[in-house]
């Protein structure tokens, strides 16, 4: 598999594509946050398109490093819970999704707190682009955020949800097995394009409610 600044263009420019037309149709992404997975995802990959262009130009690189760091660390531990939270209707479901919502909130305050402190850096290596962010060296807050993201998809009582959630913990597993220099870009790569899941369902969902 080869990763470029090609491939997340291509990515981010369909997933921009199909996002948009997804929060349009629902109405707006304030509306139904779970709409605008997609387009966020692919706004995501048109940054990493221009970090890769980018690379050996700091006055590019270094806001597109923040650009994307904000959201692989930042954004995404709340946003994507807090969609789940929004799109649950199960009492006890939600009740307990609000909490993995707060929860993916600290989460990215906790890792805002490191990326402003830096220094952050992004270099290519080999198919993927490496993040050094300066983080304590251990395990807890990786499966933090793992839990937030992953977790919360598992808990929603939407099939489409759990089916994103489980195939989002087999993308990490490859991403970790296969391409740990350069993880959150390969992962977050593979996380955009499982969002389709997402749009595919909303389409779906949308023409079951036509026809009915």
């Amino acid at each position: 598999m080869c990763f470029s600044a090609t491939a997340s263009f291509i990515a981010g420019g369909a997933l921009g594509a199909t996002g948009t037309v997804a929060v349009r149709r629902t109405g707006g992404f304030l509306r139904r946050p779970i709409a605008a997975v997609p387009l966020f995802f692919g706004i995501q990959q048109l940054v990493e398109g221009v970090l890769w262009l980018s690379l050996g130009y700091p006055w590019v690189q270094a806001p597109a490093t923040m650009a994307f760091l904000f959201f692989s660390h930042v954004f995404w531990p709340t946003f994507l819970p807090y969609a789940v939270w929004r799109e649950e209707t199960h009492p006890r479901r939600k009740d307990a999704l609000a909490w993995f919502a707060w929860f993916g909130a600290a989460v990215s305050l906790y890792l805002l707190y490191f990326i402003l402190r830096g220094p952050v850096v992004s270099t290519i290596l080999g198919q993927g682009i490496a993040y050094d962010v300066p983080l304590p060296n251990h395990a807890v807050i990786p499966g933090a955020y793992v839990l937030a993201t992953c977790g919360s998809c598992l808990v929603s009582s939407r099939k489409f949800l759990r089916v994103f959630g489980l195939a989002l913990l087999a993308s990490l597993g490859i991403a970790y097995g296969y391409y740990l220099d350069a993880f959150a870009s390969v992962w977050c790569f593979f996380a955009a394009v499982l969002s389709f899941i997402v749009f595919v369902h909303l389409r779906q969902e949308r023409a079951s409610q036509s026809s009915g």
